[in-house]
């Protein structure tokens, strides 16, 4: 029997070697398996170890959130129909300070969504947090953990301002922290009342930007989900309005600086549906003709150097049940997926269709974000809740 129990026996190094190499929803189950794996798997240190070993084999996922209030994850790295690759995350944190009143719901047009899903819209994303903006905060949320933080709305811009506002977030390697960016412009001010603020996780606090009270840039596409971060860089559109052009505008999180990027040679020339993201590691922009139901991908290759945009592939979404198509992942067999916030589409690496599936048939088209699985957690969690 004692011999049988020593071969048994596994030194905990190797536990924890093996253990860093599984995905993160089996790591999560397996916290119920001994108080030594729960206590080994909530560890920051062994979180931030899986994140670093597995960073080049992580796999995004896409989340949806209808306007019925329903999320659903998705792999696409297989089957776009395989169901059992997909979970619900719970976001019921999201709606907890919206006043419903549940009752009046049999008065309701169930052709509209859900009252509060008017208010909420999905920011962006990083290290597998999730930023959201809800009816009057903000939410960082690890939809693999369930931890979320609330964060208050930035209280360096003029109340009384009737102005739009961008989001962006990011993680500052050099500081271990976590940034929301927060850009409010007056449209009716041309730019003139433009404000800049930086929230740090870590000092819990919001900061407005020297040089950010008269900026001349405002969001340019609608369609913008600030999907773009890149070499430390939170990248978006805007209108420049002394120059009455689009731009590529980037936030650089360790520097503290905006710095501005060249569109593609000739793409300012007559309106348009485009916005950025990431293909193969670089600087991606779409760029879409609703009229034949065709997308251009042009990539940046040689980072801020304009000669190096090249158009590489055009897909057609004309045949597919889809009003717009907005790429937004290439996997690692090379296909590109992407959206109309209803229908997510898969197509190869020359442009052909392979598959497309329907998540929704709404009218509202559903909030759509991609995110990495992580078991990390906030600097300063102790307000975080699951």
């Amino acid at each position: 029997m004692d011999g049988d129990e020593e071969d048994l026996y596994l030194p905990i190094e190797l536990i924890i070697q093996i253990l860093l190499k599984l995905p993160v929803k089996s790591l999560i189950r397996f916290k119920c398996v001994c108080k030594s794996w729960f206590s080994l798997i909530s560890q920051p240190h062994f979180a931030n170890s899986h994140f670093q070993l597995t960073a080049n084999a992580h796999t995004p996922r896409i989340l949806f959130i209808n306007p019925d209030l329903e999320s659903l994850s998705i792999d696409f790295e297989t089957s776009l129909h395989d169901d059992s690759a997909s979970y619900s995350p719970d976001i019921s944190f999201l709606f907890e300070e919206y006043d419903y009143d549940s009752s009046s719901s049999s008065d309701m047009d169930f052709s509209s969504p859900h009252p509060s899903f008017l208010d909420l819209d999905i920011r962006g994303s990083c290290r597998g947090f999730i930023l959201c903006s809800g009816y009057s905060s903000l939410y960082l949320w690890n939809p693999s953990t369930g931890v979320h933080r609330q964060i208050p709305f930035t209280t360096v811009i003029d109340s009384n301002l009737e102005a739009k506002y961008f989001y962006g977030f990011g993680y500052d390697e050099s500081t271990d922290d976590y940034l929301v960016l927060s850009m409010c412009y007056d449209p009716s001010a041309r730019g003139l009342l433009s404000h800049l603020g930086l929230f740090s996780l870590r000092a819990n606090t919001w900061k407005e930007m020297e040089g950010g009270d008269n900026l001349r840039y405002s969001q340019q596409c609608m369609y913008s989900r600030v999907d773009s971060l890149l070499n430390g860089v939170i990248h978006w559109l805007a209108f420049h309005y002394d120059r009455s052009m689009n731009v590529i505008v980037g936030f650089h999180l360790t520097e503290r600086k905006l710095i501005e990027l060249p569109l593609p040679i000739g793409i300012n020339n007559g309106p348009r549906v485009y916005d950025l993201w990431l293909f193969r590691g670089c600087l991606s922009l779409f760029d879409m003709c609703t009229d034949n139901g065709t997308v251009e991908i042009w990539v940046m290759k040689k980072y801020n150097v304009q000669s190096s945009w090249t158009k590489t592939l055009v897909l057609s979404f004309g045949d597919i049940p889809i009003h717009y198509f907005c790429p937004k992942y290439c996997t690692k067999s090379g296909d590109i997926v992407g959206t109309d916030d209803n229908v997510l589409a898969k197509y190869n690496d020359k442009g052909q269709l392979l598959e497309h599936h329907s998540y929704s048939d709404h009218e509202y088209g559903s909030l759509v974000v991609m995110y990495t699985e992580s078991l990390l957690s906030l600097p300063g969690g102790d307000s975080d809740q699951a």
